[in-house]
């Protein structure tokens, strides 16, 4: 099979920058997350990925959030091994095949078709692994995911991309459809969504950011049975001190201004 072409705007566009940032790092001398399917996938795709903005300097942190999402999915999974994993806005991401899934999970990766058709043309399909082409707010693609067992919703670099009312209803009718389960995701506060007037990738992409979360209470207002376990700033991950001096130099800022810290944080619910 020949190199695989994509056409890909807006916040679709974006996965390709993600990919890119999680193989560069499995490229370097000392990766984060060690993602060697990503890098073996960029030389599947016909693209210049020089055009996303992502370089070495910002690598690290792409691959130390999504290392932060694996941590916190392979422990609910570890503790729940008959549980449905819905991953949404998956984009190209690689987490399945990263992680050790317990082969009685029930995996569901979703996304817009012309990305899950792009995922079909790259990725392998073993058993107990489904992908679904669908906006994940269009809610009848649900009606295909069994809700005879707890759930894990796992949703990198997609929340604040969705209408926030339809952003909420999406988290409602998952509580109300399955017995139990958890949300791990990252969002942005109404800060962190001004700032990404300064972020390459985004801007490059043309891609436009619509949900804010200002802390756990606006989650917790969508759902009654909702409560959050974690919520980790960004600034906080394991390692992120360590990483270029303009991350350093955030970092530091960060520690000194709360708002700042609060702009990009990884949440954990359940329900």
């Amino acid at each position: 099979m020949g190199q695989q072409k994509v056409h890909l705007t807006g916040e679709k566009a974006t996965l390709l920058a993600t990919l890119y940032g999680r193989a560069l790092d499995a490229r370097s001398r000392h990766p984060i997350l060690g993602d060697k399917l990503a890098a073996e996938t960029i030389d599947r795709i016909d693209y210049d990925f020089s055009k996303t903005g992502i370089g070495p300097a910002i690598a690290p942190a792409v691959a130390l959030r999504a290392h932060s999402v694996d941590d916190w999915a392979a422990e609910y999974l570890a503790e729940h091994p008959e549980a449905v994993v819905l991953h949404l806005g998956c984009g190209l991401d690689t987490r399945y095949h990263r992680m050790a899934v317990p082969p009685s999970v029930r995996w569901y990766d979703v996304d817009y078709p012309e990305v899950i058709d792009l995922r079909a043309r790259l990725f392998p399909r073993p058993p107990g692994y489904t992908m679904i082409g669908s906006s994940v707010t269009d809610l009848a693609w649900l009606d295909q995911i069994p809700d005879d067992a707890p759930a894990l919703v796992v949703a990198e670099g997609l929340f604040y991309y969705l209408d926030p009312a339809e952003g909420a209803r999406l988290l409602r009718t998952i509580v109300d459809r399955f017995p139990c389960g958890q949300f791990v995701f990252d969002a942005l506060s109404t800060l962190g969504l001004r700032l990404q007037r300064f972020n390459g990738p985004v801007r490059r992409a043309g891609a436009t950011m619509h949900w804010a979360i200002d802390g756990p209470a606006d989650l917790l207002a969508i759902h009654p049975k909702l409560r959050c376990v974690s919520a980790l700033s960004a600034f906080d991950a394991a390692g992120f001190g360590t990483l270029s001096l303009p991350y350093r130099i955030m970092f530091w800022l960060a520690e000194l201004l709360p708002s700042l810290k609060r702009t990009a944080v990884i949440y954990r619910l359940e329900f």
